[in-house]
């Protein structure tokens, strides 16, 4: 049986995230999630990419996961929400991509560990992100929203700066750190939690294959 055909694409862009774990996220450096189990939601936004003939500059996704137990442990869940403004051509081309069956390692790999995928949602999707000034928000009505900030220290409210850095990274090579001020995310089912003062990335992406 031979491979299916792979169509050339890349995107690149800025991306921000939030996640059930402390600060500094375990699973950045292969340790066991801060709660057990993992439950994030992620928005990105394309500056420049393809997928074949088709251009993806300007789109915006969402991603939500939700994991049993230890990322790398697997029998995850995953889903995808496409900014409704996203052509008929662009909403396929993000599902083809989610699919893991057109490679790069951000895709293969998300599509191994979240097995269990649930059918793609088209929605209105408003992002803003400044990676510089660790701020970010999301709303996606009937599905969730995000609102980032940067950590502050706890004695003087001053801001307080980090970064982690994955020379090696997959999904990033560096990632500014903040605070997840407060998410919610209702899309039902273990698309269901709250979230509050905890971990937040914001990173640039240049996702390939």
């Amino acid at each position: 049986m031979s491979e299916p055909t792979k169509t050339s694409w890349r995107i690149a862009g800025e991306e921000f995230g939030s996640c059930n774990c402390a600060w500094g996220c375990p699973c950045q450096f292969n340790a066991l999630p801060t709660h057990g189990r993992c439950e994030a939601f992620l928005g990105c936004l394309v500056s420049d990419g393809y997928f074949g003939n088709t251009r993806l500059d300007g789109i915006r996704f969402a991603r939500l996961y939700w994991w049993p137990g230890a990322i790398h442990e697997g029998n995850g869940l995953r889903r995808t929400i496409v900014d409704e403004q996203a052509t008929k051509e662009q909403r396929e081309a993000l599902i083809a991509l989610d699919s893991g069956q057109h490679g790069g390692p951000y895709w293969e790999i998300f599509a191994a560990v979240c097995p269990n995928l649930m059918e793609a949602v088209f929605a209105p999707i408003i992002l803003n992100v400044d990676r510089e000034k660790r701020l970010a928000t999301i709303q996606i009505p009937g599905i969730g929203e995000t609102k980032i900030e940067p950590i502050k220290k706890p004695v003087t409210g001053e801001e307080h700066r980090a970064r982690i850095s994955l020379p090696d990274g997959f999904e990033y090579k560096e990632a500014e750190m903040g605070n997840t001020v407060h998410c919610r995310v209702e899309a039902g089912g273990k698309f269901t939690f709250e979230l509050k003062n905890t971990y937040a990335q914001l990173n640039a992406f240049d996702w390939s294959n």
